[in-house]
């Protein structure tokens, strides 16, 4: 099986905690995943970045931040928000009870060595060479202070990746997102990265996900050295609870989808959903700013383009309605189990008199294929398809859509039965019907402003 062979789903502590976030709110999260959400497919808990940073706060980095380091310059978690990484353990004892409950457990890393591992000049593991001699000092990120560049034409350079990449594993990590590799596009650190991820599963017997971010900018000619490189890439900065965010993932997502492969995901970044912004980044304490319908939309579009599903909101504070979203089974189902995803179509609305027209909104229609999963489960819309029907106007429209451009030219006087995917999930009343006979059928939708109605169409 290969890595990430479906689209993973998991929680990610940045969008509630930013660099703040304790071992007990990771364990807190983490049980509110294996008893509500687990059982629909969330399975993975990821501390976000500055772990090993003891000064961390909200909003900001902390430039000549004193970080936890080992005698090798590797971080280690800080021990007073981590109790359990006390004398050296590292994150071996919370991985271990993350791995109890079921979970999989991931880590936030920068790209390149701890400036204060260079100011030190501490020992490279395995080689004569030092900190100092292996860091390039120019090549720095332009938003975090904590790290140097490597210089990839040094020995030493691989060498300390191998040595960091090694002790992760030896924690049991499972999942690692690795940052500022993408923007610009760093080739040469990404492949000492899945170079040194490959050593250390050798040594250890023990798989991990590579995550890259952030995904300013990222081409799509890249997807052949990223297919070879790691399991996921992210396709846009990070994204925040406003429309105006999301509505900029579905030309993203239409540009990516058709590419996904198995073990294989362009990321469309985190889900701002729930209680987020405790100690956050951006933004104060908060519910999502974004409306029950760009809720539904964000969800639905990430699963139709089989992006990973990774929720920022802090689970035991968030409200039941979050939770009700989040363990939705079709968010599994379709990122699992569906093919030929893609945006079929995309038109604008004018509104308006003859002098004075304007757009209003679009029409975005997506499609996929039910498909039995990778792992062997069998689809739960054998034969069917899944339609996710987009309006991203103010105000709410019916949308015609012909039959035939969902279910083929063949299909399209079968018989289908629309299944509402957000149904039970709302109490609206019923949106979705199909009218018509023969080549004229319609999928008839009535969509909310922002919102979009979701249906898997069955053959009877």
């Amino acid at each position: 099986m290969d890595k990430a062979w479906r689209p993973p789903m998991g929680w990610n502590s940045w969008d509630s905690y930013g660099t703040t976030v304790t071992e007990q709110e990771v364990l807190d999260n983490a049980q509110v995943m294996h008893d509500r959400l687990l059982p629909v497919g969330w399975d993975t808990v990821v501390i976000d970045i500055a772990w090993y940073d003891p000064t961390a706060r909200a909003h900001g980095y902390n430039a000549k931040a004193p970080l936890v380091l080992d005698d090798y310059g590797r971080q280690l978690p800080d021990p007073v928000r981590f109790p359990s990484a006390a004398d050296g353990q590292g994150f071996a004892p919370l991985a271990a009870r993350i791995h109890d409950l079921g979970l999989r457990f991931g880590i936030h890393v920068m790209r390149g060595i701890p400036r204060l591992a260079v100011e030190r000049n501490l020992p490279v593991p395995g080689t004569s060479y030092t900190a100092a001699q292996v860091a390039d000092t120019t090549h720095v990120c332009a938003w975090n202070p904590d790290n140097y560049g490597l210089d990839q034409s040094h020995p030493g350079a691989q060498a300390w990746y191998d040595a960091q990449v090694d002790q992760f594993a030896r924690w049991g990590v499972d999942y690692l997102k690795v940052d500022d590799m993408q923007a610009p596009f760093m080739d040469r650190e990404i492949d000492a990265y899945t170079r040194a991820i490959h050593k250390a599963e050798q040594a250890h017997g023990h798989s991990m996900t590579l995550s890259l971010s952030p995904g300013t900018r990222v081409p799509t000619t890249h997807l052949g050295f990223l297919r070879d490189h790691a399991q996921l890439w992210r396709i846009s900065d990070d994204l925040w609870d406003r429309w105006q965010d999301l509505y900029a993932q579905f030309a993203r997502l239409a540009r990516w989808a058709p590419l996904q492969s198995t073990g294989h995901w362009a990321d469309a970044d985190m889900l701002p959903l729930g209680h987020i912004g405790l100690r956050a980044e951006r933004g104060g304490d908060r519910s999502s700013l974004l409306t029950a319908d760009e809720q539904r939309t964000m969800l639905t579009l990430w699963a139709m383009g089989r992006s990973p599903l990774m929720v920022g909101g802090d689970l035991p504070s968030s409200d039941e309605a979050t939770l009700s979203l989040l363990d939705n089974p079709a968010l599994e189902e379709v990122t699992a189990g569906s093919a030929d995803n893609g945006e079929i179509i995309r038109e604008p609305v004018e509104s308006g008199d003859g002098q004075g027209r304007k757009v209003s909104g679009e029409e975005i229609v997506w499609r996929a294929l039910a498909s039995d999963w990778a792992d062997g489960t069998p689809s739960a819309h054998a034969d069917g398809v899944y339609a996710a029907v987009f309006w991203t106007g103010d105000r709410p429209r019916r949308v015609r859509t012909a039959l035939s451009s969902l279910v083929g030219l063949d299909g399209a006087d079968g018989a289908w039965t629309p299944v509402d995917l957000w149904r039970d999930r709302t109490s609206e009343p019923a949106r979705i019907s199909l009218e018509g006979q023969g080549a004229d059928r319609e999928l008839v939708a009535l969509v909310p402003a922002h919102g979009v109605v979701w249906v898997a169409l069955d053959p009877r």
